[in-house]
């Protein structure tokens, strides 16, 4: 089952919130693309028992991991083990778009 994806036909937006596509998605692993518009933010939350990746696709964002709180764009990977907190603003005047990974992924069925 091989396929090619192109993150360019997940990217898109919501006023009210981040906008979230799901590329992938098995009882191991969720791979998605989080677009964040100016302004916008993902609450600094906590997964105990999954690792999680943000990987900078496009634009600039703020993350919060742990007690730390970096900048990063294009071509950087933050990265949250499980029990940390993490989370993620778009401070820029642009759109933040990031490919996101969740492992292992229990809030899917069996696949």
């Amino acid at each position: 089952m091989a396929k090619a994806l192109d993150y360019r036909d997940h990217v898109g937006s919501n006023p009210e919130k981040m906008f979230k596509s799901t590329l992938f998605e098995s009882k191991r692993m969720l791979l998605g693309v989080n677009c964040l518009e100016p302004g916008q933010s993902d609450r600094v939350h906590t997964h105990s028992d999954e690792d999680k990746f943000y990987y900078v696709i496009e634009g600039q964002g703020e993350f919060v991991i742990g007690d730390e709180t970096l900048n990063a764009g294009p071509g950087q990977t933050i990265i949250a083990p499980a029990g940390v907190t993490h989370g993620v603003n778009n401070t820029s005047d642009g759109r933040l778009v990031i490919l996101m990974g969740l492992t292992p992924w229990p809030g899917a069925a069996a696949g």
